[in-house]
């Protein structure tokens, strides 16, 4: 469990938990129902206040919740949790709940923890986990999918984010996940510091 190393992260720094575009587990909740799926489009809009852009398919019961709750999380996983993006991504929560009659986190076993402003659970185990809550934008959803959303609340990994960066080095199995495609993912390698050329 990844609790004793959580710590909120300043709202002016969050986009950094979305800069470098590792995909995300969006999760959502209203009235006693839950879900989570992958998102690859997931991205930082704004530093202050901190804002975020998601594209969710019509069809998902997580975009459903997000939009009778008005709130939602984005929860960054890592390698060790590529099973788990793989299948959230590629299984129903409504199909999980008509016929089983649990959601994904009973289903898959999948821990999770409360949040400090919102109802949406935080998924153990990923290494950063942003609060939003939805900027109502019915045309932007309709015609394009796309939600955005305020961050309200921020957290990261202090073992692999702190001091406003990311440092993966000596936790490979904590690395970010990138889509490729067809449950593909690359993960996130070392730094590169770039510096000024001469003029």
């Amino acid at each position: 469990m990844s609790e004793s190393f959580r710590r909120p992260v300043p709202l002016n720094k969050a986009y950094r938990l979305l800069n470098h575009g590792p995909t995300v587990l969006v999760s959502a909740a209203h009235d006693g129902q839950r879900n989570i799926m992958a998102a690859a489009w997931a991205m930082p809009l704004d530093f202050e206040p901190p804002k975020v852009a998601v594209v969710l398919d019509k069809s998902t019961w997580t975009r459903q919740l997000l939009e009778a709750s008005g709130t939602f999380v984005l929860n960054v996983p890592c390698v060790s949790q590529a099973d788990i993006v793989q299948t959230v991504g590629s299984t129903s929560g409504l199909e999980i709940n008509r016929d089983q009659g649990r959601d994904k986190f009973q289903a898959h076993g999948l821990q999770t923890f409360a949040g400090e402003q919102i109802e949406a659970p935080l998924l153990e185990g990923c290494v950063a986990w942003l609060e939003c809550r939805l900027l109502p934008e019915p045309r932007n959803h309709e015609q394009y999918d796309l939600f955005l959303a305020e961050v309200i609340a921020a957290k990261a990994d202090s073992r692999v984010f702190s001091d406003g960066r990311w440092h993966f080095e000596g936790h490979d199995e904590l690395r970010t996940l990138h889509h490729v495609a067809g449950g593909n993912f690359l993960k996130i390698g070392d730094p590169v510091v770039g510096k000024n050329l001469d003029a």
